[in-house]
């Protein structure tokens, strides 16, 4: 009997037996060469161009995902790959980053702070990979991870651009730490930019408005996209605050439910 259980194979080891998606898993070691590429730039000091990286690597994540769907290449091998990728470039690649760039001089505090980034945004993967079914796929719920590490490179360019002194960044990065990690690990909600309707036909204003957008972010390119990376970060709380009302509503139309179901069964 243990002959057989042994010689029995698994779905998933059948599933790498018949082979893996090329195309999708190419595009998720981009975005791991990009973060590791990251880091190498941080250790020759040369941080804007590991910022830009970091951007880079948002890019192959962002198309890595889309491009399995849209030609029917999903697979769990991908899915798996793809968050030890994010691990490694949102994560650990950031941590080190804001490390050597600013926090260096707080010794162990510095560190510590830095691996604060790495573990809220392993934590922030895994309750995605768990709740990836759960949830609907408008939102996220915390933090995106690629968001914060963009978050945290936008602001090395924007420090890098306009020439601020070291103190500045020491005290500004110390803080951006702090709420990242705590936005990532957050039940917040955060649009996600799947909507099908995204891509569907729209009025002729938006074309204008996305056209206007893309000439200020061009005219000034450092300073925008720190101020769009800094919106979305803060849109999960303004979102929180303005459906505050709403949410405290239907918490007591459940109450109020609760407690006739209570009564009737008491009666």
């Amino acid at each position: 009997m243990s002959h057989e259980i042994l010689d029995e194979p698994t779905e998933k080891s059948e599933s790498i037996k018949r082979g893996i998606y090329i195309l999708p898993n190419l595009i998720t070691a981009g975005s791991l060469f990009a973060g590791f590429y990251s880091m190498v730039s941080t250790l020759n000091s040369n941080y804007s161009a590991a910022a830009i990286w970091i951007f880079v690597a948002a890019i192959c994540d962002g198309l890595d995902g889309k491009v399995a769907r849209m030609t029917g290449t999903t697979s769990n091998f991908g899915v798996e790959f793809d968050s030890l990728a994010d691990l490694v470039a949102f994560g650990v690649t950031p941590g080190l980053m804001m490390y050597a760039w600013a926090l260096k001089p707080f010794g162990r505090l510095g560190w510590l702070a830095a691996f604060l980034f790495v573990v809220c945004g392993a934590l922030r993967l895994a309750r995605f990979n768990v709740q990836v079914n759960t949830v609907e796929s408008k939102r996220f719920v915390g933090l995106p991870i690629p968001a914060a590490a963009c978050m945290v490179a936008s602001t090395v360019l924007l420090f890098h651009d306009q020439g601020w002194p070291s103190s500045y960044k020491k005290l500004a990065i110390i803080g951006l730490i702090y709420l990242l990690a705590f936005l990532m690990v957050s039940s917040l909600r955060y649009y996600s930019f799947k909507d099908p309707a995204l891509i569907k036909r729209q009025p002729f204003g938006f074309l204008l408005l996305a056209v206007v957008l893309l000439i200020v972010v061009a005219s000034e390119p450092v300073i925008m996209t720190f101020l769009i990376m800094l919106l979305y970060v803060f849109s999960g709380l303004v979102d929180f605050v303005l459906t505050w009302p709403r949410r405290r509503r239907l918490e007591k139309a459940v109450h109020k439910g609760h407690e006739a179901v209570h009564r009737d069964d008491s009666g």
